[in-house]
């Protein structure tokens, strides 16, 4: 007689964490129980290796490879398992705690689709697990590669939005004075492209509602081979007038690029477009100075306000300090006082006096509509045309374009 027992079934394991010992990371124990139940399991380094080539391995979707700093002597080791879960199908999910920059490079560029610090963020590998489950996109998107012509020797100007402050504006200014001069522009389009180099707070793709593409990051780790096809790959177009690079898909180190990178980024699109326009991160960081030197333009955005004259001062200092081109810098004064008010036109005067500063800038404060702007993923020239903020820009487009084409006839 059969047993009235019901039988249960163990499920497959779809999924594996590969660390020294996986008890170093219980906030990672727990993410996997949550998003997986009991469909995983817990492998060592040597282990996963040997583990791939089992046929109890055919149903595991990725692994998640945890590592600290402890274990960057076995990089080698890492970059071998990455390798091996790839050539099998096998998604790795890279979860790191106090490791170098260059250590999180090299096993990027090894293969690894995630990247996920720890301690894990609340609901972060979860995340991560949906996008590497998501289908890929249809090959229609393909379209949407921006075709750069090999050989082209286009010299483009390198404009730069430098915000001292959160909230200074440099993102917006940024992402409005492309636009600003795509439209202008005479020449064949696309132009203009917009670089957004805050690899981690960057929201240039929030104010075009743009999604933000995987190659991304893939272009970056491969800087040294880059060519214009992984380029082109990396850029996406914006009403078919503006290319834009944005900020990767994954939070990663500032420094995860190193000035080399940054110059091989800069030159590639300094030669297929008449303006290069770079959001720049807040914080100065190893290739802050790559991009001073490059940049004909250098708008450093700041607000009548006691942080603003603080940063600027500290950021005065630094580059003196290293005898860097301070004098290439823009002070550009956002949210400026209006031309009757006299007290705050005698403030901005007594700032720039004080930190020793020329304020060659003056943003009027566009109001609401620049958040409602920004929220709906359109250029101010698109929702809010009349808006005193986009006039001025627009006029500091059109100088711009004139001054580089009055350069151009020169030579």
């Amino acid at each position: 007689m059969s047993s009235g027992m019901p039988q249960t079934e163990t499920p497959a394991i779809v999924a594996c964490t590969v660390s020294r010992d996986v008890q170093n990371f219980d906030l990672l124990i727990e993410d996997m129980e949550a998003a997986l139940g009991e469909a995983w399991g817990d492998l060592g380094f040597a282990e996963a290796l040997a583990f791939f080539g089992q046929a109890e391995a055919e149903p595991l979707q990725f692994i998640a490879l945890a590592i600290d700093s402890a274990d960057e002597g076995d990089l080698p080791l890492m970059g071998e398992i990455i390798t091996q879960a790839k050539a099998r199908g096998i998604k790795v999910i890279l979860i790191a705690e106090d490791v170098t920059p260059a250590a999180l490079h090299t096993l990027l560029r090894q293969g690894a689709d995630e990247f996920v610090p720890y301690p894990l963020p609340e609901q972060e590998l979860q995340a991560a697990i949906d996008r590497l489950q998501a289908p890929a996109p249809a090959p229609a998107a393909a379209q949407n590669q921006h075709q750069l012509q090999s050989g082209s020797q286009r010299e483009g100007a390198v404009i730069v939005c430098h915000g001292l402050a959160g909230g200074t504006g440099s993102t917006t200014m940024a992402v409005n004075l492309a636009w600003e001069l795509a439209a202008l522009s005479e020449h064949e389009e696309p132009s203009v492209c917009l670089l957004d180099l805050d690899l981690q707070a960057g929201s240039v793709s929030t104010y075009l509602d743009l999604p933000r593409r995987d190659a991304v990051m893939e272009m970056l780790g491969e800087s040294e081979n880059m060519d214009e096809d992984l380029f082109g790959q990396a850029l996406i177009p914006f009403q078919e007038k503006l290319q834009v690079l944005t900020a990767p898909a994954e939070m990663v180190p500032l420094d995860l690029l190193s000035p080399e990178d940054i110059t091989r980024v800069i030159a590639l699109a300094r030669s297929h477009f008449d303006f290069v326009v770079i959001d720049m991160p807040h914080t100065l960081v190893q290739w802050t100075e790559t991009v001073l030197n490059l940049a004909h333009v250098y708008f450093a955005l700041i607000e009548l306000d006691m942080r603003s004259a603080q940063n600027a001062l500290r950021l005065k200092r630094a580059l003196q300090a290293e005898d860097l081109p301070f004098e290439k810098l823009r002070f550009a004064l956002n949210r400026a006082p209006k031309f009757t008010d006299l007290t705050g036109k005698s403030r901005v005067k007594r700032m720039a006096e004080s930190l020793g500063i020329s304020i060659d800038l003056q943003l009027p404060d566009g109001g609401k509509q620049i958040l409602q702007s920004c929220d709906h993923g359109l250029p101010l020239a698109v929702s809010a045309a009349k808006n005193p903020l986009r006039k001025e820009i627009a006029k500091l487009a059109a100088s711009l374009h004139e001054l580089g084409r009055s350069e151009a006839e020169a030579a």
